[in-house]
């Protein structure tokens, strides 16, 4: 992999996890690795065990030039949508960053201009670039952490094992249970055809 889009420095790398959940945050990162930064196992952070994610935090936290991770609330995500969310998360990460870059490459194929910084969209960017798989792993492993502190008041939604997706032990609770404050509602939290009788 690539360690940036660009041949411009400082370039930051941005994405997001908890897109397609129906609880919790979206939580973005953005990243700026040293010129010469290198990882044998940095790559897609879905590809990666918990405990090489874990790892990898640790590494890149210390040797990143400068990073940032932001939450973005689901009642922010029901206001503007969830596309919306996720790219303002960004921005706020990347706002965030001590050092502004001057290139941005983002995972995904959507973006909204960042100020004047030229930026790229790299669809599965994250097994690309290493800032971008270096995002990719701040936001899961940050997003996760939450995840897991949420489940110790609400432990019903298993949450510390789905972390808010859509499984069918998570909608069976929603149906069982209802709702919580953590929710999404704009989202379709139940199935049409999902019976009440689980």
């Amino acid at each position: 992999m690539k360690n940036q889009y660009s041949e411009i420095h400082p370039e930051a790398g941005t994405d997001e996890a908890g897109r397609g959940c129906l609880a919790g945050p979206v939580t973005a990162a953005a990243v700026i690795l040293p010129p010469d930064f290198s990882n044998d196992i940095l790559t897609d952070s879905k590809q990666l065990s918990k405990k090489n994610r874990d790892q990898l935090r640790t590494i890149i936290e210390k040797e990143a030039i400068c990073y940032a991770v932001v939450h973005t609330s689901p009642e922010e995500i029901d206001q503007m949508n969830i596309l919306n969310a996720s790219i303002e998360s960004m921005h706020r990460a990347l706002k965030a960053l001590s050092t502004p870059p001057k290139f941005i490459a983002v995972d995904g194929n959507k973006f909204k201009p960042f100020g004047d910084v030229p930026y790229e969209c790299v669809v599965k960017g994250d097994g690309k670039y290493l800032n971008i798989a270096a995002a990719s792993i701040l936001a899961k492993t940050y997003r996760d952490e939450l995840m897991e502190e949420l489940d110790k008041t609400y432990p019903q939604y298993d949450w510390k094992k789905n972390k808010g997706y859509p499984t069918k032990t998570h909608r069976a609770a929603i149906v069982k249970h209802g709702t919580t404050p953590h929710h999404r509602k704009s989202f379709r939290l139940i199935p049409d055809q999902l019976s009440l009788d689980l």
